[in-house]
C-alpha cells in the first residue's frame, strides 16, 4: 500500500486506486463525475483560518515553512488525519487529490510527508 498525491485536474487512471480529495473546498471546473472520487475528506485539509492566512500571505514561498509547521500541528491533533493513516492498509494505493496549481508547495505535499513520518508508505515527494 502506498499514498501518492496528484492534482484533481489530471485524468483519473486505473492505477490511482482509492481516490481521496483532501481539499476543504470543491475544485473549480471539476465535475463530481470527472473527479471519480471514493472519498472527499474535507476535515484532513488545513483549517479555514490557516487556509485563509496562507492564501493571503504576501510571500507565499517564504511563508511555506510557517504554514507547513502549523498544518503539521493541526494534523497531529486531527482525528481525520489518524483515520486517513488507518485507511492506507485497506488499499493497494491511495491517491490524495488536491486542486492547488503549485505541485511542490501545497498542503497535499505536507500531508504526504506527515503520513510518511507516521509510518505510511509514500511515493513521490
Amino acid at each position: 500500500m502506498a499514498f501518492v498525491i496528484k492534482r484533481v485536474y489530471e485524468p483519473a487512471e486505473p492505477g490511482d486506486g482509492f481516490r481521496v480529495l483532501v481539499d476543504r473546498l470543491w475544485p473549480r471546473g471539476v465535475s463530481k463525475e470527472r473527479a471519480e472520487l471514493d472519498l472527499w475528506d474535507k476535515e484532513v485539509a488545513p483549517s479555514p483560518e490557516l487556509r485563509t492566512e496562507w492564501h493571503h500571505a504576501a510571500d507565499r514561498q517564504g511563508d511555506f515553512d510557517h504554514f507547513a509547521g502549523r498544518y503539521r500541528a493541526e494534523l497531529d491533533e486531527s482525528p481525520a488525519a489518524a483515520a486517513l493513516l488507518a485507511l492506507g492498509p485497506e488499499h493497494d494505493r491511495v491517491t490524495l487529490l488536491y486542486g492547488a496549481r503549485d505541485e511542490q508547495t501545497n498542503h497535499a505535499a505536507v500531508l504526504l510527508a506527515w503520513l510518511g513520518e507516521h509510518g505510511a508508505e509514500v511515493e513521490g515527494r
